[in-house]
């Protein structure tokens, strides 16, 4: 066989999914291992967005769509965007994708030429930088403060002239953290100085704890004119399955993201788009229901982690516990999963050696068990 991509071979495999089918393995050889690997929602997806799905199907809504999404999903998206995240958008500024992920692709190939840099706040989730090099471009690694995870005015140095993207992540995965009205000015100050546009994955904005604020990078100074903000369904209603997400930024960058999509997967699934209108325009209770319980099963994840003497990154949103396990975090994670059955990912993955991420989107029974196998009874 010839050679194939350098680029695809040049890209290392997702941490998350390897150590989730390593779990998986385990469990379907008897041993009871207990997953905190993955971000996954342990919910079911809410009634009424089923409802809606099976409407569709039952109507006939399977056949193709508009490649930006159907009218009414799009509608929904903007006028959510404009009354939540007071991001200016019209339908027309927006665009439905086969998951946020795949919003974030579709961006950085949109906007990326070979060489382009694109600065990642690390830690960062593990598909910024694939994305980024799919597109031909290169990741550049900006490490925030390691006690409150916040950028400072040291990002300026990061800059160069092939620079043409801050990626950013408001709540955190893997931290949890938040970025604050100072630190998005930080990067609104740059972008502006600069002529940068920024990407702001904006998937966890409805899981934020004890009166914590989500701010969209979009919603401040000029913003809007330069930011590409992600979102999608898979955290907040459950969805992780439907592989539904949305964007809003400049209607240039919409339109080439739309022309990739037209000649990739043409369109998110028709009857899942439906879906998405219900969980956008239906009754939100589900939202906040399962947001008081990851509340509860933070409280108690974090409480213990201190108490056995790890660290933790401040857990203000999104549902993972991030731990300074203070050494080899491989070692650590794959002591914890051969000798206690707990998986973890190994915080090197998100560009964080020495810290290992939890997620507690599973039941309190398993989150009380899987404390007293990795710290004690």
């Amino acid at each position: 066989m010839r050679n194939l991509s350098r680029a695809i071979g040049a890209i290392t495999p997702s941490a998350t999914m390897a150590i989730a089918d390593r779990a998986k393995a385990m469990i379907r050889d008897g041993i009871d291992v207990i997953s905190l690997s993955i971000g996954e929602p342990d919910f079911p997806t809410p009634q009424h967005i089923t409802d809606a799905a099976i409407d569709a199907l039952q109507r006939g809504e399977t056949h193709y769509a508009p490649s930006r999404g159907i009218p009414e999903l799009l509608e929904a998206v903007a006028e959510k965007f404009s009354t939540e995240n007071a991001i200016p958008a019209s339908p027309a500024d927006c665009i439905v994708t086969a998951g946020a992920k795949d919003a974030i692709r579709l961006l950085c190939q949109a906007v990326l030429n070979p060489g382009d840099e694109a600065i990642i706040l690390d830690p960062s989730w593990v598909s910024y930088e694939p994305c980024i090099q799919m597109a031909g471009g290169k990741a550049v690694h900006y490490p925030l403060d390691p006690v409150t995870f916040q950028p400072g005015e040291s990002l300026a140095e990061a800059i160069t002239p092939a620079t043409r993207m801050i990626i950013v992540n408001t709540p955190s995965n893997p931290t949890g953290s938040i970025l604050t009205r100072s630190s998005l000015g930080i990067i609104a100050d740059l972008c502006s100085d600069h002529d940068l546009l920024a990407l702001s994955d904006e998937i966890y904005e409805k899981l934020v704890y004890d009166g914590a604020e989500h701010i969209s990078l979009a919603s401040i100074h000029d913003m809007a004119e330069r930011t590409l903000t992600v979102n999608g369904f898979s955290k907040a209603y459950a969805m992780t399955g439907w592989r539904l997400g949305y964007a809003a930024g400049p209607s240039q960058v919409i339109n080439y993201m739309n022309r990739i999509q037209q000649h990739s997967v043409s369109h998110p699934t028709t009857f899942v788009m439906w879906g998405g209108v219900a969980a956008l325009k239906g009754d939100q209770s589900c939202v906040t229901e399962m947001r008081d319980e990851f509340a509860r099963r933070r409280s108690f994840v974090i409480s213990r982690l201190r108490q056995a003497g790890f660290a933790c990154a401040p857990a203000d949103g999104a549902f993972y516990a991030f731990a300074n396990v203070g050494g080899d975090d491989s070692a650590v994670a794959s002591e914890w999963l051969e000798e206690k059955h707990v998986a973890v990912t190994p915080g090197s993955a998100f560009c964080a050696p020495g810290w290992v991420r939890m997620s507690y989107a599973t039941s309190m029974e398993r989150l009380e068990e899987a404390l007293d196998r990795v710290c004690g009874e």
